[in-house]
């Protein structure tokens, strides 16, 4: 067994800036960890699992080349980084590298997308499958979403009783299903045979139209719109649905939705990530995670939900709840921080009180997702979470609500509802 992990490009994670000027996205600390670090650590746990495999086209960089180095040791399998020369969609990078996919005789590989948080009930899809299906069939993650929400995903309907999927659509502009694809796969070799077809459809194409002049198209394959459509009702893909918590990490927002739903999960699979209530500590209410590293003094109050990174000052009297606190950043004497990430080094100064409206999922329906909504709405921003970039400094007794400042800023005033450039 392999595993590919997909994480895309610099100008993708765009609903993710300012935050992803500074590390690519998939690095972006979701729980205490790394984004990708979950995926990995899921797929290091799966038995037989002999090689992951992440691809995108980020230049290597120093982060990524640290990151797979560190990654390498602690969970012990060979992990490596296939650049694409562009972005070739979901479906053309793993063509493209098929070749590495397959060597050394892969009988099949995992394929999960990066911008996911899930509990990757990876083991359960292999056991899935060897029910379902043949040898040469393929399994897709999906769970359940609310009627409206349906429609920003994939939607599969499958039959009741063999869960073979009958059709799909991609972002449906009526309701489909409630069945949403999780961006989680399982394939066999096979599966190249299928994407392979419609990269020679897509080669014909180009030759009847001569005039075009993007030579790339060809390459560019989406595994959802151009092979998944093609595969339903053919007997060969099957559905996994999974109960288990998931979420799309889109927007920042999401990302503190995603490191509620892991801190979560740590009290079973990790107990020694969550901060516990000692003397001479903070006060710590629900999941929380701070960096050995950090500095809290004992008269703070921390979560629920609320991660801190490596290095992080906390002054006396701080609360912090719902927020994400990105390393190095300090936060002065009194200070409130809620449903917010502080970037790395920033700094809020004494009695300053830092807020954000959450981007919630209905708690009351259990099928609903987190919304990926745009940051304008009607020429207004979007009441969302609070982000500051990297090194931003906010001085003493203001109120920053709903707003987006970008790096290196130093505010001297309060502000709400603003895009600070």
């Amino acid at each position: 067994l392999k595993a590919v992990i997909l994480i895309g490009g610099p100008q993708k994670g765009t609903r993710f800036r300012p935050l992803s000027f500074e590390v690519p996205k998939p690095l972006f600390p979701v729980a205490g960890v790394p984004m990708v670090q979950h995926h990995i650590e899921a797929c290091a746990k799966v038995p037989g699992v002999k090689e992951i495999l992440l691809m995108g086209f980020y230049q290597p960089h120093e982060a990524l080349s640290r990151f797979l180095v560190s990654a390498q040791q602690e969970f012990k399998i060979p992990i490596r980084y296939l650049q694409e020369y562009a972005a070739l969609g979901t479906g053309g990078g793993i063509y493209h590298f098929r070749d590495q996919i397959l060597s050394g005789g892969a009988e099949a590989f995992f394929v999960l997308n990066a911008d996911v948080c899930s509990e990757f009930p990876l083991q359960e899809m292999l056991e899935f499958r060897q029910q379902h299906g043949d040898a040469q069939s393929f399994v897709i993650l999906g769970t359940t979403a609310n009627r409206t929400q349906a429609l920003n995903y994939g939607c599969i309907v499958a039959n009741a009783d063999t869960q073979e999927v009958q059709h799909y659509v991609e972002k449906p502009s009526t309701f489909v299903s409630e069945i949403i694809n999780c961006g989680i796969y399982l394939f066999t070799p096979a599966i190249f045979q299928h994407i392979g077809e419609v990269f020679q459809r897509n080669q014909q194409e180009l030759v009847l139209e001569e005039s075009s002049n993007g030579w790339q198209r060809a390459e560019v394959i989406r595994l959802e719109q151009d092979v998944f459509t093609a595969l339903a009702g053919s007997g060969k893909l099957y559905v996994y649905k999974t109960d288990g918590f998931w979420s799309q990490i889109k927007s920042a927002g999401s990302a503190i939705y995603a490191s509620r739903l892991y801190l979560n999960q740590y009290s079973k699979s990790h107990p020694e990530r969550l901060a516990q209530n000692k003397p001479g500590g903070p006060i710590i209410r629900g999941n929380v995670y701070i960096h050995p590293t950090a500095s809290i003094d004992s008269t703070a109050v921390l979560g629920p939900n609320v991660s801190i990174g490596e290095g992080v000052t906390v002054g006396a009297g701080v609360r912090v709840r719902e927020s994400i606190v990105l390393h190095g950043a300090s936060l002065h004497d009194h200070t409130c921080v809620l449903n917010t990430i502080v970037g790395w080094d920033s700094t809020i100064g004494r009695w300053a009180r830092v807020e954000g409206t959450p981007s919630d999922p209905n708690p009351n329906d259990p099928y609903a997702k987190i919304d990926s909504e745009t940051l304008f709405r009607d020429g207004r921003l979007t009441p969302s979470i609070t982000i500051l970039g990297c090194s931003v400094t906010i001085p003493a007794e203001v109120v920053i609500l709903n707003s987006i400042v970008l790096p290196h800023k130093e505010l001297s005033r309060s502000y709400k509802n603003q895009i600070i450039l």
